[in-house]
């Protein structure tokens, strides 16, 4: 059975930080994927199934093999507080690959979260817990690990796939209630002014939109809506 386990990356946490800060900020997956000129945007499936909060942070990735689910338990061994689990599940809607126990190991280990191209289930406990799942789908069966006590073939940190999106080791996840914007690693301080500049416009417009302002008033002020 194919198993790669590699190494986290080297992640600058000063790149990270400034996106963790702008966690108050609505839509944030929206001005971060404007910020990217609408690009890096995950399928519209791709939604929040547990808490009722944003996933900001580095992914730590998993690839898992079509038709042969497994968990992905070794996954652990490498993530780090503030890590954001992603994992590559083809799409599989049948077989869900994260649970309530999984979700009550990540919290321990300090996970922002995890984000699933496929099934999640236990959904109830992880919003117990808090700990918030992206996942395309849920459903109650289970992967067959626990019967079987196969946790192979999986692979950790190399690219995958996920919600329509290369995704590498690395690469910033925002998830919130409207979808998942990823910002490549190597273009975070690029992406950040961006996002942070239009999150202040919106702000701000907002705040006259509020007052009564018009559309000609908002355009003339801002230059767009």
């Amino acid at each position: 059975m194919k198993c790669i386990v590699n190494e986290r990356p080297e992640i600058d946490e000063k790149l990270i930080k400034p996106f963790r800060d702008m966690e108050d900020v609505l839509s944030l997956s929206c001005v971060v994927g404007d910020a990217m000129e609408r690009d890096n945007v995950m399928r519209h499936d791709m939604k929040p199934k547990a808490a009722d909060k944003k996933i900001i942070g580095p992914a730590i990735t998993v690839k898992l093999t079509a038709g042969d689910i497994v968990d992905c338990l070794r996954v652990f061994e490498i993530a780090k507080p503030g890590d954001v689990i992603v994992i590559d599940a083809f799409g599989e809607t049948e077989t869900s690959i994260w649970g309530g126990l999984m979700s009550g190991i990540a919290r321990n280990a300090g996970v922002a979260g995890a984000v699933i191209d496929g099934s999640c289930r236990d959904t109830d406990e992880a919003r117990m817990m808090d700990f918030p799942i992206t996942a395309k789908v849920c459903g109650p069966r289970a992967a067959h690990t626990a019967y079987s006590g196969r946790k192979e073939p999986i692979e950790i940190n190399v690219p995958v796939c996920c919600g329509g999106l290369v995704v590498n080791p690395g690469d910033l996840i925002v998830a919130d209630e409207i979808g998942v914007a990823v910002v490549p690693y190597e273009k975070l301080a690029e992406v950040y002014p961006v996002a942070r500049e239009q999150a202040d416009r919106e702000i701000a417009t907002r705040e006259e939109i509020l007052k009564g302002a018009g559309v000609e008033e908002l355009l003339a002020k801002f230059g767009r809506i």
